[in-house]
């Protein structure tokens, strides 16, 4: 014979579960997110660090997805300044040739002002160098490819020990290294750029393709400058 459970134990038995169910819910939801999934939210917060570089990284003045104007910067050289205990002295030097190590960086920094109060935009043909006038052009070549672009130089960069130049985004697939993140290049000062930045066709004419195509991923920046 099959027992019958009164009413009021039913409805005790359900809410109890009811109880129990939430209660798990709410376990699961206050848990942590994984580290990993953490560290990809905030990474693009980190690439400049103040407390490593002790200056903050600029403001962003355009979102990720709005139009971003070329030129309205101002024309500069500066004076010394100080990163990480290095002094920098910005000069023209009209036959500034050297090689070294080049990085790129990206989205962490699409849409902030630049040094010179460009607005930084990593589908341009744009870089950072320490010293250069603000704006101007350098040839950028990569030893290994032989593939070479002119850039218009507007920020200041890289800081770390090795490298001489960062350039964007699509100056680094079409120089073969964004998949790779740096490659040894050698950077050629052309001379002073004109503020209103309209200039992509003058950059894109510059183009000379290497012994490879250049690499169509997106690759990873290198999130340093």
């Amino acid at each position: 014979m099959q027992a019958v459970t009164p009413p009021r134990l039913r409805r005790a038995a359900t809410v109890a579960l009811f109880a129990m169910s939430a209660a798990l819910l709410a376990a699961c939801a206050s848990q942590p997110e994984p580290k990993a999934m953490v560290n990809k939210k905030t990474r693009s917060k980190e690439y400049f660090a103040e407390s490593e570089y002790g200056v903050k990284a600029s403001p962003r003045v355009i979102s990720r997805n709005g139009r971003i104007q070329r030129g309205g910067g101002r024309d500069q050289l500066g004076k010394p300044y100080q990163v990480r205990g290095k002094w920098y002295y910005p000069k023209e030097d009209k036959r500034y040739a050297k090689v070294g190590l080049a990085s790129w960086y990206g989205d962490a920094f699409h849409g902030r002002l630049t040094a010179n109060g460009e607005v930084y935009d990593m589908t341009h043909l744009t870089a950072a160098h320490p010293t250069m006038p603000l704006p101007s052009y350098a040839r950028v070549t990569n030893l290994k490819t032989g593939s070479s672009v002119i850039v218009r130089v507007n920020d200041r960069g890289p800081y770390h020990e090795g490298r001489i130049i960062d350039v964007s985004e699509r100056a680094a697939q079409m120089l073969d290294y964004a998949n790779t993140g740096t490659a040894q290049v050698k950077v050629e000062y052309v001379g002073r750029a004109p503020l209103d930045g309209d200039d992509d066709q003058y950059l894109m004419a510059s183009y000379h393709p290497g012994n490879r195509a250049p690499d169509p991923s997106d690759g990873l920046p290198t999130g340093v400058m």
